[in-house]
């Protein structure tokens, strides 16, 4: 299992090589840049006696080099009203890649930067904020939509540990993952569905586990520009103690040119460890 893990490693480790050399190595033509600027609310007890609010404005730079193939970088801002919980685990996993080219593209399994958590002694009563954890992420559609075949897109992803630990915004560990979302359109309606795992570093404060994560939704579009959609989006519990993670989101994707999209939603938990409540705008451009 172990030099399964180290190979699954060092394969994360080229794809992201992979990706920071492509923009040198790609003709300029026909390759698609697209960034996106978020923002993510969440509030929430978590488990705990104290209510969390948390802030994530996560900036994405993803290049699609060919029709099947893309690469993406998130580089987060987080900010944490207390250091009671560390909501990252459900803020920052949005969408891996959000050009407009690959309007059914991977959705982040990986879930983002990090798990419940607890900062040092003394420090949980106070705000922090900072750079979070970097997220790089390569997806391939592996098998085009068809009449009767659903979309597959295998990912796979790498989160460093960019954000303080000290400070709970993050774990101090490097993250890898994968997964493999499958989607389709019927008509006017959309559904996809994304199952994932994620193998979490170690860290000096917290007992991190692996866990399981899903992505599932269903939607209609009404005319070409706007979609609408019901999302429940889950996990298995990714430290000790914690409980399993489960949301309900509506959606809305609205086109408002050809080359730049709009994306919103509200969000509910519904377990233990999730948030009561949550929200998030977006809006992401090609080049």
């Amino acid at each position: 299992m172990t030099d399964r893990l180290t190979s699954f490693k060092l394969l994360c480790c080229l794809l992201l090589a992979s990706s920071l050399l492509l923009p040198c190595l790609v003709h300029a033509e026909g390759t698609l840049v697209s960034a996106g600027l978020g923002f993510e609310f969440a509030s929430g007890k978590y488990g705990t006696g104290a209510k969390t609010d948390s802030i994530y404005v996560p900036l994405t730079v993803a290049l699609y080099p060919t029709e099947r193939l893309g690469f993406s970088l998130e580089i987060p801002y987080v900010y944490r009203s207390n250091s009671a919980a560390n909501t990252g685990v459900f803020l920052g996993g949005g969408a891996a890649m959000h050009g407009q080219k690959s309007a059914a593209a991977t959705t982040g399994a990986g879930l983002g930067s990090g798990s419940m958590s607890t900062a040092k002694a003394g420090s949980s009563d106070r705000s922090q904020s900072g750079v979070g954890d970097l997220i790089a992420r390569v997806g391939y559609l592996l098998v085009p939509e068809g009449e009767v075949m659903p979309g597959i897109r295998p990912h796979l992803l790498v989160k460093f540990p960019t954000a303080d630990e000290d400070k709970a915004l993050g774990t101090g560990a490097f993250d890898e993952g994968f997964g493999v979302e499958l989607f389709k359109r019927l008509g006017n309606w959309y559904t996809f569905a994304e199952a994932g795992y994620t193998w979490q570093g170690k860290s000096s404060l917290l007992p991190l586990k692996n866990y399981l994560s899903f992505n599932a939704g269903a939607g209609r579009s009404f005319g070409e520009n706007f979609l609408p959609l019901l999302i429940v989006k889950g996990s298995t519990a990714p430290i000790e103690g914690s409980s399993d993670l489960l949301e309900l989101r509506l959606k809305l994707k609205y086109l408002a040119t050809a080359q730049t999209g709009i994306e919103g939603y509200l969000a509910k938990g519904i377990t233990r460890n999730s948030p009561d409540y949550g929200s998030g705008l977006a809006i992401f451009y090609d080049f």
